[in-house]
């Protein structure tokens, strides 16, 4: 990917540079050194000190910070106690977990088993998506190679600490991203949320403390320790410190991850690192966060990225998922599409999510029908709020998040689908014409031979019609049309 200059790579330092199913490709770039030093200064509370001065947040999404959620595990006091990595990802465009497991498993497995010497867990679990199998062939190759040469399993490097990892398959369910759903569902449950507190760092997993990180923030531990906290806290801005990793994706020229520090802004990603809009259209929005964050449009290009910036603009960082959209996209179909996948992956638990989420859903879809009023638009911003305050879990909170942003953005653009019955984009297929320009059309009819419901009529060389009730608006003929002589209305 072009201008590399804007990135600085800690969670993605490996990958491409190591070869994944190799341990001594990893040891060579001072792999599980971070452990050996955790472990020969044997000071859990000083390395639980540092995690925290780092000012490293949760890159899972929530961005709680590591440092805290690390010293509350290590402080609840039990006979077992256990490290969970969570590589349950699931957002729409997403890949930046799958790519640090598939490029480098190690550097989780390391961090794990410095998080379990610092709570004092022996035993790790890796809950991942049963869609990753080339992740976990890798990670199950990387576990067998880190315990033959002593750095995971019994008396690591010879200091008597001990800690296992195994791996347990999630199922593709959405809402197992939430750490009580994700533990819920390792114990063998329906993979639904529970209210918090208490936090899985004081009641997880069999009812003891469980610590849970993503890939993403496991990924940063190593760097961290080797570095110093003063290092990684000298990237990025005043309360998001270090770099996170993106997944471009959409209507843009460079798609792919990349790893930027904290604070770069929407513009420098988009035109710069991801080298502008494809075929040179006009920038609409981008959709940070998933299905759970909001659509961030030009005025909040020069928004510099972080946790709090985002929430602030109406979206959120998310695991890390970035959709770019252009002049074609339809702002009212995008909301769409996100309650369309949070409807499906909702785990039913509570009526808000369950309920609310489905009659969102049917109100954009009525709307894009061209059956919408203007009472469906005042409905649609107050049940998108009742949802956001009384859902049970993140899934359920932050899922009207598409739809406020982009009322908030787009108003005139719901607006023209109501009123006018109109798609400023052209993308609503029941509020589309295809009409024939009886100028420039030469009675070809080729259109007409690739009609599939017959709907175009008219004599040999003389200009055509297309039947309005007949149409199914499929765009055959536009297509096959060498003259411009149809558009879209």
């Amino acid at each position: 990917m072009e201008n590399n200059y804007k990135q600085i790579r800690i969670a993605l330092r490996n990958c491409g540079f190591i070869n994944p199913e190799n341990i001594e490709d990893y040891i060579a770039r001072n792999g599980y050194a971070a452990l050996a030093s955790v472990l020969e200064t044997n000071n859990p509370q000083a390395t639980i000190e540092a995690i925290k001065k780092s000012g490293l947040r949760g890159r899972g999404g929530g961005g709680f910070p590591t440092g805290v959620k690390w010293e509350i595990a290590s402080k609840n006091h039990a006979d077992q106690k256990y490290v969970f990595c969570n590589a349950d990802e699931g957002d729409p465009g997403a890949f930046m977990d799958r790519s640090i497991l598939e490029g480098d498993p190690h550097s989780v497995l390391e961090a794990m088993a410095i998080n379990g010497f610092c709570i004092g867990a022996n035993k790790g679990l890796i809950y991942i998506r049963a869609e990753y199998p080339l992740a976990i062939e890798r990670l199950l190759i990387a576990i067998k190679q880190a315990e033959e040469v002593g750095a995971l399993g019994q008396n690591i490097f010879g200091t008597g600490f001990n800690f296992d990892i195994e791996l347990r398959y999630g199922a593709g369910a959405f809402v197992c991203g939430e750490e009580t759903a994700l533990i819920h569902s390792m114990e063998g449950d329906r993979g639904e949320p529970t209210f918090k507190p208490p936090f899985p760092a004081q009641e997880g997993y069999l009812k003891k403390p469980t610590n849970v990180n993503n890939v993403e923030t496991f990924a940063n531990i190593p760097v961290i320790i080797l570095k110093g906290w003063e290092w990684f806290a000298a990237i990025g801005t005043e309360k998001s410190k270090g770099t996170k990793v993106f997944a471009l994706a959409g209507k843009i020229n460079n798609v792919g991850l990349i790893e930027v520090p904290m604070g770069i802004t929407l513009r420098e990603v988009i035109y710069e690192i991801g080298n502008g809009i494809k075929d040179d259209k006009n920038f609409k929005a981008v959709q940070t966060g998933g299905p759970s964050g909001g659509c961030l449009t030009e005025k909040f290009l020069d928004t510099p990225i972080d946790y709090d910036n985002l929430i602030a603009a109406g979206s959120m960082m998310g695991s890390g998922g970035m959709i770019v959209m252009d002049e074609d996209d339809c702002m009212v179909s995008v909301a769409k599409f996100y309650l369309d996948f949070t409807v499906e992956e909702s785990c039913g638990k509570c009526a808000p999510c369950r309920i609310g989420n489905k009659r969102l859903y049917e109100l954009l879809d009525k709307i894009t029908e061209g059956k919408g009023n203007m009472e469906d638009l005042d409905q649609l911003k107050n049940l998108s709020k009742v949802i956001k305050d009384t859902a049970l879990c993140g899934l359920g909170q932050t899922s009207p998040n598409p739809v406020l942003s982009t009322i908030e953005n787009f108003w005139e653009e719901y607006v023209a689908h109501v009123n006018e019955k109109k798609c400023p984009a052209g993308q609503c297929k029941a509020l589309k014409s295809y009409i024939i320009d009886p100028d420039l059309c030469i009675g070809c009819t080729a259109c007409a031979r690739a009609c599939p419901v017959g709907a175009i009529k008219g004599e040999k060389k003389m200009p055509h019609e297309i039947n309005q009730n007949t149409c199914i608006k499929c765009g055959a003929c536009m297509e096959k049309c060498k003259f411009n002589a149809i558009s879209i209305k």
